[in-house]
């Protein structure tokens, strides 16, 4: 399981212009069933992305694609958890 945090940098004013992209980019990372969860980091901070079923390199690669990192909108940084106990509603995360 893969935390993301993306950080808002000195560009983020072109955030607007790069949402739509930013968005699409969001629901293929759904739709392939790698994301699990994605909000903003408070205050008006940045986001967050809880993301599984893949590599560290598959996960890393993928942020790369975010419009908003190649464009230097956030910084990202990936946090690799190997899950050892949840909640049984979370029971999917564990081996």
């Amino acid at each position: 399981m893969f935390v993301v945090i993306l950080k808002f940098s000195e560009n983020r004013s072109n955030a607007p212009a790069l949402m739509a992209d930013h968005n699409a980019w969001i629901a293929r990372g759904f739709a392939d069933g790698v994301f699990l969860l994605t909000g903003g980091v408070l205050p008006n901070a940045g986001g967050a992305i809880l993301a599984h079923n893949a590599t560290m390199e598959e996960i890393r690669s993928r942020v790369q694609e975010d419009p908003f990192v190649a464009e230097g909108v956030v910084e990202a940084e990936t946090i690799e958890i190997k899950a050892n106990r949840t909640d049984e509603r979370l029971a999917f995360l564990t081996p």
